[in-house]
């Protein structure tokens, strides 16, 4: 099956996501100064870092399918699966904004993450045995180092949120830091293909 259907959905709901978030974002109608915006800055700022991971899961989704030509059904239903958990997204970041990052909030903004993590993965896994071992996604896939790191900070951000709201805050800020550092794998291996 051709990827463009799959490719263009999913952009689809990923603009929405994004939409929904900005929406719920409140202005203060009744206050007028630069100091009444700081009632709302937890709002802002889960807004600022929600919407920093659904751009990474943008950009890595775009440069996986760079790298396929086609998909099957079990691809279909993956990709279903991560746009499903990343459609919780807007859900987990209002409920943490406005309880201003409070314990449980943060624990389920963590899991649902963790959920967005492993589905891409599904994802990314079912694309490799779809296109086989040799081919140009297992290339520039490699071991997904930052991958299995970013799980393991998720997995542990959960309970920290119960412990310190700054711990588990601290791992999700740092997983989103390693993962705005541009991979270059993808890109390579298209421009190796490109000279060959």
């Amino acid at each position: 099956m051709n990827k463009g259907r799959l490719e263009a959905f999913s952009d689809g709901v990923i603009a929405i996501i994004i939409t929904i978030m900005v929406l719920a974002l409140k202005v203060p109608y009744e206050q007028s100064s630069f100091k009444d915006l700081l009632d709302v800055l937890p709002v802002f700022l889960s807004y600022v870092l929600s919407f920093i991971y659904v751009g990474i899961y943008w950009n890595n989704h775009h440069h996986l399918f760079a790298v396929v030509n086609k998909v099957n059904g079990a691809v279909l239903w993956a990709n279903l699966h991560l746009l499903f958990w990343l459609s919780m997204v807007p859900f987990a970041t209002a409920w943490m904004g406005d309880n201003h990052f409070a314990p449980s909030p943060m624990a389920l903004y963590s899991f649902i993450l963790l959920m967005c993590a492993l589905a891409y993965s599904i994802l990314a896994n079912l694309l490799i045995k779809h296109h086989g071992k040799n081919s140009l996604i297992a290339k520039a896939t490699g071991s997904g180092l930052k991958g299995k790191l970013s799980v393991v900070c998720y997995v542990l951000a959960i309970p920290s949120a119960f412990l310190s709201v700054w711990i588990s805050g601290t791992l999700l800020v740092l997983v989103a830091m390693v993962w705005l550092i541009p991979d270059k794998r993808i890109e390579n291996v298209i421009k190796e293909e490109e000279m060959s």
